[in-house]
């Protein structure tokens, strides 16, 4: 890595030039944000039934007397005997924002299509304690175009709100989707986002953008080629 050595002065003049595009962008944010707390909603019909510590759950249980829901959708097959890398590599960031969250009205759990079993198992091999629920058996992650069989795979499916050719060997995607509980107890879908939508609440891709090599992953075979466990490094 090469870049140029200069005075405190023009370091301090770069950084201000900087700095001005980083508040644009910030007031981008912002706006954008507005726009996602403004989008429609679309009401949930179907019935789905989860299986949590606690036993069976609906939808509507999730939410855990809150009014707002945050689903992460964990990247775990059911035949799968353990979680996926880059979605271990995202909820390394999880333990601790749920009781924040909480207090802004907001549930948080992540949800897998892996039985319960396996999910507990896992969760505590890396430690984890936030909340994850098994929709093994539901329609929910195919409802939400997360999760595809192989008979779909030969075909382009909708997936990140368009039709695209995934690889056959890939039927479990990442993604986060968010969901509101009104006074009468029905349940809206008010978001969903995928790919490098996801990036936002990855807590240490936004510390790698700070640094001069940034994520570092040019001249990879893959994005995220250099990622394990945090127990397999």
């Amino acid at each position: 890595m090469r870049t140029r050595i200069v005075s405190n002065e023009e370091w301090l003049k770069a950084r201000l030039e900087l700095l001005a595009a980083e508040k644009e962008f910030t007031r981008q944010r912002d706006a954008l944000t507005c726009r996602r707390m403004a989008m429609p909603w679309e009401r949930v019909e179907k019935s789905y039934r989860f299986e949590g510590p606690s036993g069976a759950q609906s939808l509507a249980d999730l939410f855990d007397g809150r009014s707002q829901l945050i689903v992460y959708h964990f990247m775990f097959g059911p035949d799968w005997e353990e979680g996926c890398t880059s979605c271990s590599f995202w909820a390394d960031n999880f333990n601790g924002i749920p009781i924040h969250l909480n207090h802004r009205d907001v549930t948080f759990t992540a949800v897998s299509r892996a039985p319960l079993a396996k999910l507990e198992a896992y969760k505590k091999r890396m430690g984890w304690s936030f909340p994850w629920v098994s929709s093994h058996g539901s329609e929910f992650n195919r409802d939400y175009n997360i999760s595809f069989t192989a008979e779909e795979l030969r075909k382009p499916v909708f997936f990140n709100y368009k039709m695209r050719k995934l690889p056959a060997d890939e039927d479990e995607w990442p993604g986060i989707s968010v969901f509101c509980k009104d006074e009468t107890g029905a349940i809206f879908h008010t978001y969903s986002c995928y790919l490098r939508g996801i990036d936002m609440v990855n807590g240490a891709y936004q510390f790698l953008d700070l640094v001069p090599k940034g994520r570092n992953e040019d001249g990879s075979d893959f994005t995220m080629e250099w990622l394990r466990r945090h127990d397999e490094y």
